[in-house]
């Protein structure tokens, strides 16, 4: 692979105006079709194979224009102290706002009317109209949203406290400055570790034009794949980070062997053809964790890291061909001015800088003398801020998740309330009479199920039954005294669950749960059952792959075995934030509550991905040296005084981008950035940069163990560039040759 990597870098180093033409060109053609591409039709969240979503299906069929997967909007109204909402004032101007948001927009559908459905609270003080439309949030226009909003303030223009919940309203997220301070960061980073500002903006560059082309691609089959503005989000923060980290490396090894004296073609060709290899496997890594992401079968998490997995994938192409190309163009440019002189008049400036040893030189040093007492430290460490893990609540984020200065937040607190926290979360109970047993009929079997679920402590209210035009099959509502993220109301789900399944043996009438806390119990669920296939289908890739690359089986053990404690570590610390509250108010988090369903998963697909970044960057620096002939110890040294300042920069850089999230207005993208940064801090400062050189120097050469029948099944992909070493021995044996010998 290494000579194949070397020969496409110096192609694009020889053919760098037609390289950077084509990845420009693409540039184009991309932001074209996502300037002409069309709105997505809409952003469902379905999770195929649940009860929840079974009976969210037979709704659509058996209640045909009841508009299931339509948008909702609450309006909720407040009478003002000492009044109440039945005040002949305050009801004329509820009638006044009701028939305004009936008038306002040909995709509503359903105004229901507080006094005609009773959904005036018992004190009288707080009432709340519901309003359904024909079409998804998405599809929403903004006519349709500026007469709710204005509706509201017609309510309110009478003295009532007007609010509005529900979807109608949703926005896109908004991640704020930080995402720029983010990048800005980095640029910093780069200056710092560069030293000098061509070599720091070429991966900056790079990594704008790759996120640029994956993202106007994504928003350019947005309609056609229903891509929701999340997965844009993601695919951005993701293809951000890796790209200005695989540009890093790339010309950071050019720079190297630019000061050991070769020339700039072939010092691209091999900075191609080494670190390229490190980058190529690497990329595979992320690529195997998001695309392995299908096998949860949610079409959300799947699109998320199919598209993710796109600008990876794009990252990879742009750091092995357009780099080298833009190296081409700089010249020595991307040494530093000093380097830069002393190479030119032949003086002693990078060896004498190579004489000295670097901070990596000496934290490696250190880690050998001290490898247990470092061990230790670092896994204590770890376990300690993982233990909040063990309190982990999963749940999906609803309007009491929302900042309490959203209208969404007050309507869901005055809903509560006036009401109770149960009327924000309320279950839909769909009972399936269409097979009933002989001697039964649907309306019996309804009256069961109301019964036997009324009966439950923790209903407070249940709807009667309301039946299809066909008869044979009812809807019942019920409405929990819990709030709909609380356990308490997710027990009340399997409870419905465990007595309506006896009725359905007894009647034949299949009762199905859903609603939103339904949903959330069966993604939890549908997680918690894919979480262990899951890890096994890229953990074991994973492995495989590493095992090819350093042809070791312990290294590759010890890498999986790191990934797991730092990313247990990373879900503690975003327990510890979002659910517990610990430094809410420094990371912007305005409400606790559950974690994300999806977030676990999630953090362990992307995270393990880019753990195998730094393995594989730093590792790869160590087996080169070890195969080159240095002992276990030297090649650990020598690794890290190559590979340290590099690594310790690229996570620097992908934490700065994932923290940029942190300010965004949209709480799971909020969760997601804090907790990847959370977890590249842990893996690449802790485990890479600790624990890795602690466990090689305790394992000796037994780190670089293979079985020979297994060395022999492996495929030797030479990424420490030993074939490179032999070309160039032989290339110069062949120039020793043809010199004359002087007599």
């Amino acid at each position: 692979m290494a000579t194949f990597l070397r020969k496409l870098g110096r192609l694009a180093f020889r053919r760098r105006r037609f390289v950077a033409l084509i990845w420009v060109a693409l540039l184009a053609v991309a932001g074209v079709g996502a300037a002409t591409a069309a709105a997505p039709a809409a952003d469902s969240f379905s999770v195929p194979g649940t009860e929840a979503q079974r009976a969210f299906d037979l709704l659509d069929q058996r209640f045909p224009g009841a508009n299931a997967d339509g948008a909702t909007a609450r309006v909720v109204f407040r009478a003002p102290q000492g009044e109440t909402m039945k005040d002949p004032a305050n009801k004329a101007a509820v009638e006044h706002t009701v028939r305004a948001l009936k008038s306002g927009s040909g995709q509503v559908d359903q105004v229901a009317d507080p006094y005609l459905a009773k959904t005036v609270s018992k004190d009288g003080r707080t009432a709340y109209a519901q309003v359904t439309y024909k079409v998804t949030g998405l599809e929403l226009t903004d006519h349709t949203k500026d007469a709710l909003k204005d509706a509201a303030k017609d309510g309110r223009t009478s003295g009532l406290t007007v609010e509005v919940g529900g979807n109608a309203l949703q926005a896109i997220p908004e991640t704020g400055a930080t995402e720029v301070i983010g990048i800005g960061v980095s640029a910093v980073v780069l200056v710092l570790t560069f030293g000098a500002l061509i070599a720091a903006g070429l991966p900056l560059l790079t990594a704008l034009i790759g996120v640029g082309i994956g993202i106007s691609t994504i928003t350019a089959l947005s309609s056609a794949l229903d891509l929701s503005k999340t997965t844009s989000t993601l695919a951005m923060m993701i293809g951000l980070a890796v790209g200005i980290d695989y540009a890093l490396f790339i010309v950071s090894r050019y720079r190297a062997e630019l000061t050991e004296g070769r020339e700039r073609e072939e010092a691209a060709g091999r900075a191609v053809g080494t670190a390229g290899s490190a980058v190529v496997f690497a990329g595979l890594t992320v690529v195997i964790a998001l695309v392995g992401l299908a096998v949860v079968n949610i079409p959300m998490l799947t699109k998320m890291g199919l598209a993710a997995a796109g600008t990876v994938v794009i990252a990879v192409l742009i750091a092995l061909t357009l780099i080298p190309a833009l190296l081409g163009f700089a010249g020595k440019r991307v040494l530093p001015r000093k380097k830069r002189a002393a190479k030119e008049t032949g003086g002693p400036g990078a060896a004498g800088a190579a004489g000295r040893p670097n901070m990596g030189t000496r934290w490696a040093r250190f880690v050998l003398r001290r490898p247990v007492l470092v061990l230790v430290a670092v896994v204590l460490g770890l376990g300690a801020v993982a233990v909040p893990a063990a309190s982990l609540e999963l749940g999906l984020p609803d309007d009491g998740s929302q900042p309490t200065h959203t209208t969404q937040r007050r309507a869901y607190d005055l809903v509560s309330d006036g009401f109770g926290a149960g009327f924000n979360g309320p279950l839909v109970l769909v009972v399936d009479a269409r097979d009933v047993h002989k001697g039964q009929s649907a309306k019996s079997a309804a009256a069961q199920v109301a019964t036997e679920v009324k009966a439950l402590d923790d209903v407070a209210v249940l709807t009667p039954p309301a039946f299809n035009k066909a008869g044979d099959t009812a809807r019942l509502t019920v409405v929990p005294k819990s709030k709909p993220s609380s356990v308490a109301t997710e027990d009340l789900v399997h409870d419905i669950r465990s007595k309506t399944a006896g009725i359905a043996t007894d009647t034949g009438a299949r009762t199905l749960v859903t609603g939103t806390t339904a949903m959330n119990a069966d993604v939890s669920q549908k997680l918690n059952d894919a979480l262990v296939p899951y890890l096994a289908l890229v953990v074991g890739l994973a492995f495989l792959l590493l095992m090819v690359v350093f042809r070791s089986v312990l290294v590759p053990l010890k890498a999986a075995l790191g990934f797991l404690l730092s990313v247990v570590a990373a879900l503690g610390a975003v327990v510890a934030v979002f659910q517990w509250g610990w430094l809410a108010g420094l990371f912007g988090v305005e409400q606790t509550g559950p974690i994300m369903s999806m977030m676990p998963i999630f953090l362990v697909g992307v995270v393990f991905g880019l753990a195998m970044d730094y393995e594989v960057f730093l590792v790869t620096r160590m087996r080169e040296a070890f195969v080159h002939g240095e002992r276990p110890g030297e090649a650990v040294v020598t690794g890290f005084r190559h590979g340290a300042r590099v690594v310790t920069a690229a996570a620097a850089i992908m934490i700065s981008v994932f923290a940029g999230f942190i300010g965004s207005s949209d709480s799971m993208i909020k969760m997601i950035g804090f907790g990847l940064a959370v977890a590249v801090f842990f893996d690449a400062f802790l485990v890479r940069m600790a624990l890795v050189p602690a466990v090689l120097a305790l394992l000796g050469r037994a780190a670089w163990w293979l079985p020979r029948w297994l060395g022999r099944v492996l495929p030797n992909v030479d990424v420490e560039g030993e074939g490179l070493r032999e070309r160039s021995t032989g290339e110069a044996d062949a120039h020793d040759a043809r010199i004359p010998e002087r007599v």
